[in-house]
């Protein structure tokens, strides 16, 4: 997805003007298996960057999700709670996790999609 940015931890953020989605890649949700559930923070938190801000468990581990930018939390999810797999069947879509209110800018180390790239061929080595 060329419009969005990646962490080394497997999360993704888009951004439109001054609100951030997050979630995590499909090459994520494909080494983690089904995902069964999800523990998520609750709107109006504020997280910083690379800050945990939940857990996602799947059939294989439980993994914590961390915040690629710093921000507001103004929506998470809900649907997830009741269909969890839609963070293996649509990592980019129906499956965001949260949205968030930027308050600075987007960190400097968030790779491209090439960038990412390269961390999940040399991972699957």
């Amino acid at each position: 997805m060329a419009d969005r940015r990646y962490t080394k931890s497997h999360e993704w953020v888009a951004v439109d003007g001054k609100t951030a989605t997050v979630g995590i890649t499909d090459f994520a949700q494909s080494q983690l298996g089904d995902v069964v559930f999800l523990e998520l923070p609750s709107p109006g938190r504020k997280v910083a960057e690379r800050e945990t801000f939940g857990v996602v468990e799947s059939v294989k581990a439980a993994s914590d999700l961390y915040s690629p930018v710093a921000g507001r939390i103004t929506a998470v999810n809900e649907k997830l709670a009741g269909k969890p797999e839609l963070i293996n069947s649509d990592p980019y879509g129906e499956g965001w996790i949260l949205k968030l209110e930027l308050t600075g800018g987007l960190p400097a180390d968030l790779l491209d999609e090439a960038g990412y790239q390269k961390v999940t061929e040399a991972s699957a080595h």
